[in-house]
Parts: structure tokens; C-alpha cells; sequence
């Protein structure tokens, strides 16, 4: 009796075994499982990294103003960690207007002092002879400690720090640390900046 050849020796064909099958599907599910992990936790994240965002965004904005002004100022009458007070020239019709000057019309001078307490600090204006005009305006909020400003010279032992006033004589820079909340956890974030008064930079 003959035998019958088939015509393709099976023997010779590669293929997977189930081992090797299910070795490459357990493979497939880590890999999908740590992809879609880190998918969560990017997307768990996201709410907090765009309050932190906001957070720290709103605190610049309202930092470059008050160092704006500082910038300009030509001397420092008050200085404490809480409050400031500056010599300035203002482009307001009188001190404490909400009118803006004709640009071609010279500044006059005002005083302007920014005051912390709690969790706020506020905005106010004086003639030259300290007689409070206008209302007082909030630039500062969320701020988690009422002691903002610092100042050089200051009763640091290193000259160039920026610290508590010293005595003998007004500040020739003031600085500004704002500490806001961290939305991520119990931290703090820091915002600083400062400015050399305006005399001082052409003197």
C-alpha cells in the first residue's frame, strides 16, 4: 500500500505556541494598563496645575503693578513689612482721581501708600500734605502673610539683602514678596520682585 505525501512538509512551518501566546498577551495588558495609569494621572493633575497656573499669574500681574509704581517713586516716607509709603508722581488730574492728565501735562506729586493686613493689601492716596483724598482700592489678594515689603539698605548683616529698614536714612530699593497658596498641596508659592527707587537710578 502506498503512502500518501502530503505536499508540504508541516514540520517546516514556523509559528507561536500558546506559551508564547499568552507570554505576548499578559506584555499587551501591562503595557495598555501603564499607559492608561499615566493617562488617569495626567488628567487627575490637570486641575491643579491650572489653578496653580492661575494662581501664580494673577499674583505677577498684580506684583508688576505696585513695582511699577515703586520704579517711579522718588522717596520712601513709611517703611515696614506691612505697609509703604512713596513719594510719586502720578498722571492724575489731582491726587487721588480717577481722571486721567493730558500726557503733555507734567505729573504731579502724590503720596501713595500700600497697606497689607489678613490676606489683603490696599491702595491709597495723599496730597503732599498727607490729607488722604479718594478711596481706598484692594491691588493685593490671596496673599497668605501681611508682610510683603522688604528694603535695602536693610539690618541684614549682608548690605545686599533685602530686609527690615535700617535706621539713618530711607530705602534706596524695596522689595516685594507675595506668598500665595499651592493648589497641589500644603506648600506656598513665591513671588517676588523689587525696584530701585527712581533717584537712586540717576543718581
Amino acid at each position: 500500500m502506498k503512502r500518501l505525501r502530503l505536499p508540504v512538509d508541516l514540520k517546516d512551518e514556523s509559528g507561536l505556541t500558546l506559551i508564547e501566546m499568552l507570554v505576548a498577551a499578559l506584555m499587551s495588558v501591562i503595557i495598555v494598563g501603564a499607559a492608561c495609569a499615566m493617562l488617569i494621572s495626567a488628567v487627575k493633575d490637570q486641575p491643579g496645575l491650572s489653578r496653580k497656573a492661575q494662581n501664580v499669574t494673577t499674583a505677577r500681574y498684580q506684583l508688576e503693578r505696585v513695582v511699577r509704581e515703586i520704579r517711579g517713586a522718588v522717596k520712601v516716607e513709611t517703611a515696614t513689612p506691612t505697609e509703604v509709603e512713596l513719594l510719586t508722581r502720578t498722571q492724575r488730574t489731582t491726587c487721588g482721581a480717577a481722571t486721567k492728565a493730558s500726557p503733555s501735562v507734567q505729573r504731579i506729586e502724590c503720596r501713595v501708600t500700600y497697606r497689607c493686613s489678613g490676606t489683603t493689601c490696599t491702595r491709597s492716596e495723599a496730597t503732599e500734605g498727607r490729607v488722604s483724598v479718594g478711596a481706598s482700592t484692594i491691588v493685593l489678594t490671596g496673599i497668605e502673610s501681611p508682610s510683603v515689603f522688604c528694603f535695602v539698605p536693610s539690618t541684614e548683616s549682608d548690605p545686599s539683602k533685602c530686609g527690615s529698614p535700617r535706621s539713618g536714612g530711607p530705602p534706596t530699593y524695596v522689595g516685594v514678596n507675595l506668598l500665595v497658596k499651592n493648589p497641589e498641596g500644603p506648600g506656598i508659592l513665591t513671588i517676588s520682585d523689587g525696584a530701585t527707587l527712581r533717584t537712586q537710578t540717576f543718581g
